[in-house]
């Protein structure tokens, strides 16, 4: 552990993450200095503070501030070291804790809560921190003995030095490629997760098969797992890994569907790896329930469910959300991150009754759409009836899930899964999936 008594550390990010990093380092002693763009909330603008960077002995960095950001171009330029938040975390906390992290594309929520369901239901003080929403800066410094943590690839970039008892990388598609600046990097970033004692990967995804592996090795599949694996036998979960044994039937899983599944073999392998019993494992599964915005039913009319997956902020997630059903009216749209959509469209337009877009990249998607699924309607929302701008967002979402309830017939799914992210239009994909679920509320009563 590094002494960071006394040094002078300035704190890029005054939100969630960057309040938990100054209260740990002043834990420690450290001298800190919070800057962020809203001064009511910081010690100092974000433009006063880099004249400072220079000054200071460590710069800790936010989660979704680029390298390409003012303060920590200006740390890289003067010699001064640049941490994220987990990498503080890792330097400032106390060995005996025990880190079990969870990365990849789609999956990391739901996997990391399955996993502190799992450690909870063995008696072990156990807590979900890092990009679940508890920060882990806080959480090192709190009395969980075992810490679940799930890791977004700007974290893991930011944290080299991470060594975990076990790690997984449940997928990895195309996502955050305008952050990372290449496929590559973003690659390399979410194999850090892999740098400890045990390395999970998903073997039904080519890019994890491929991931290096420094320690021991242990695999997942939706297949029969062979020795050293975890898969799924006569729908059954089993563990060839860590001994030879049966961990629950599969249709107790939720959320139901390969994703589901593949989540929950990948908790269960992280599980396994830190001690867990098989039957804590299927006591922690079954008594787990998916959060918001992941699939859930907000409601149904005349035969058709409206399913609310607005956590589906990438195309790799919106494939996994509308393979899962067979009739689908798609509605989309939003900030692509310069992911690539033709792959998506290609694959699903077989199970595409109508597609209604909205947001940033909406064009996108409908090139893609005319390219490789012409046969499919398409409405693209960008004003009222008349013409007129939408006075809000919750206006646009009432347009787009009436186009929506129009084509859809009786067992189809009007399904919200953006493939994007939301904040051209929204404060989160939390309030997208709220406002949808009211529209489709609205829309039936109405």
């Amino acid at each position: 552990m590094p002494d960071l008594a006394g040094k002078k550390v300035l704190v890029a990010g005054a939100g969630v993450a960057g309040t938990a990093c100054a209260e740990a380092l002043r834990s420690v002693g450290a001298r800190v200095l919070v800057s962020d763009q809203n001064t009511a909330i910081a010690d100092i603008g974000e433009q006063d503070a880099l004249a400072l960077v220079p000054e200071h002995d460590l710069v800790v960095v936010s989660p979704g501030v680029p390298n390409t950001a003012a303060i920590p171009s200006a740390a890289a330029a003067a010699g001064v070291p640049v941490w994220g938040d987990a990498e503080l975390a890792w330097q400032i906390g106390e060995r005996s804790k025990r880190w079990l992290v969870v990365t990849g594309t789609n999956g990391k929520t739901t996997t990391t809560s399955m996993l502190e369901s799992i450690l909870l239901a063995a008696a072990e003080p156990a807590v979900a921190c890092g990009n679940i929403g508890h920060p882990v800066a806080a959480a090192v410094l709190g009395p969980a003995r075992t810490l679940a943590v799930e890791l977004s690839s700007f974290q893991l970039s930011r944290a080299p030095s991470i060594r975990p008892l076990a790690g997984v990388v449940l997928n990895i598609a195309e996502d955050h490629i305008d952050w990372h600046g290449s496929m590559a990097a973003y690659t390399e970033a979410k194999a850090r997760a892999l740098g400890g004692q045990i390395g999970v990967v998903n073997l039904d995804d080519p890019v994890c098969a491929a991931l290096e592996v420094p320690g021991r090795r242990v695999g997942f599949r939706l297949g029969e797992p062979a020795a050293g694996e975890l898969g799924i036998v006569g729908g059954m979960l089993v563990d060839r890994a860590f001994g030879s044994v049966a961990l629950l039937p599969a249709e107790q899983i939720r959320p139901a569907g390969p994703a589901g599944l593949a989540d929950a073999l990948a908790a269960a392998a992280l599980a396994r790896a830190w001690g867990a019993s098989p039957e804590a494992v299927a006591a922690g599964l079954r008594a787990f329930s998916p959060g918001a915005h992941r699939g859930e039913i907000v409601a149904e009319h005349g035969g058709v469910e409206y399913r609310d997956d607005s956590k589906a902020t990438n195309p790799h997630a919106a494939l996994n959300a509308i393979q899962a059903h067979q009739n689908v009216v798609w509605l989309a749209g939003g900030q692509l991150k310069g992911a690539q959509v033709d792959i998506l469209v290609e694959r699903v337009a077989p199970r595409l009754r109508a597609v209604v877009l909205f947001g940033q990249d909406k064009c996108v998607l409908a090139d893609a759409l005319r390219r490789h699924a012409p046969q499919v309607p398409v409405v693209v929302v960008e004003n009222r009836d008349d013409g007129g701008m939408f006075d809000d967002a919750a206006e646009l979402m009432r347009a787009a899930v009436a186009h929506a309830a129009r084509h859809a017939r009786p067992g189809d799914v009007v399904l919200l899964a953006p493939a994007a992210a939301s904040l051209d239009q929204f404060t989160g994909y939390a309030q997208r999936g709220k406002l949808f679920a009211d529209a489709a509320r609205g829309v039936l009563s109405g």
